[in-house]
């Protein structure tokens, strides 16, 4: 299967999933989304793939959503192919191309090489362990550009991290880096960058020594926890996501950020909120 913004690699029963737009600090677009999607889904498929690494080429992990669209980048309908049923099943409740990493039978790796912005931060938060780069920039960066956190990160951060310190990196979107992200719990450890991905191919490499069907129950029974919670709140936060991309702040928000400006909010939480 040839993919586009990625590369595949599997070697000794351990997938390696490079997210390659090392040019764009690997920034996310719908063909990045919707190459991942069939990367899990493959993976999730073969026998021989007993646990999968995610990773970015070149300095970063992945800086965020391709801002090349400026004010249009979350409220511009853009062009879709077609997409597989499963897909655009998960379309509807995330917004993004799936299947994703907690929903596979195979442990999921996140080495964060580096900077890691916005679904930078979100989609490795949907894999099961995280390491990251000490020294690297990442931030949940949502509320600042006027849109908010997707991918289940009502869920999934507070329940890693505890309600406080989720309300902290989500609500503000402020600068975190790779070490702070490890004391608040949201990765497993923080490491100089060389050593990122092949400590996390170190642990993939454990994980698959153990007896691959017990490793999918254990992990769907870890996973399940937060359910019911999680496709309830998929589906919520996608709606939502949806009204807010496409009102002004959504706009503001990235040309703000384009133009290294203050922005100029326009909505009122009192009185502009959907029902």
């Amino acid at each position: 299967m040839e993919y586009e913004a990625i590369e595949l690699e599997i070697e000794d029963r351990v997938a390696l999933v490079t997210l390659n737009r090392p040019d764009r600090l690997n920034a996310w677009t719908q063909r990045m989304g919707v190459d991942l999607a069939r990367a899990m889904r493959r993976c999730d498929a073969d026998d021989t793939v007993r646990a999968v690494v995610l990773t970015g080429k070149g300095r970063a992990f992945c800086a965020g959503a391709d801002m090349s669209a400026g004010g249009d980048t979350f409220g511009g309908s853009g062009s879709r192919e077609r997409e597989p049923d499963e897909q655009r099943e998960a379309r509807k409740e995330t917004g993004y191309a799936g299947p994703f990493p907690w929903q596979i039978r195979k442990p999921v790796f996140a080495a964060i090489n580096g900077h890691a912005i916005g679904v930078g931060i979100t989609y490795p938060m949907t894999c099961d362990v995280r390491l990251v780069d000490e020294d690297a920039k990442v931030q949940f960066a949502f509320t600042r550009r006027g849109v908010l956190p997707e991918l289940w990160s009502h869920a999934i951060v507070p329940r890693v991290a505890g309600l406080s310190n989720a309300a902290d990196v989500l609500l503000t979107g402020r600068m975190l880096r790779g070490r702070e992200l490890a004391e608040l719990g949201l990765a497993s450890a923080a490491l100089p960058a060389a050593d990122v991905l092949p400590a996390t191919l170190e642990r993939a490499r454990e994980a698959a020594q153990a007896a691959p069907a017990s490793v999918a129950l254990s992990k769907r029974l870890l996973w399940e926890s937060l359910l019911p919670t999680l496709p309830e709140l998929g589906r919520r936060e996608a709606r939502l996501f949806t009204w807010i991309s496409q009102q002004p702040d959504a706009r503001e928000g990235v040309m703000a950020f384009l133009e290294k400006r203050e922005p100029d909010w326009k909505l009122s939480a009192s009185e502009d909120l959907p029902d």
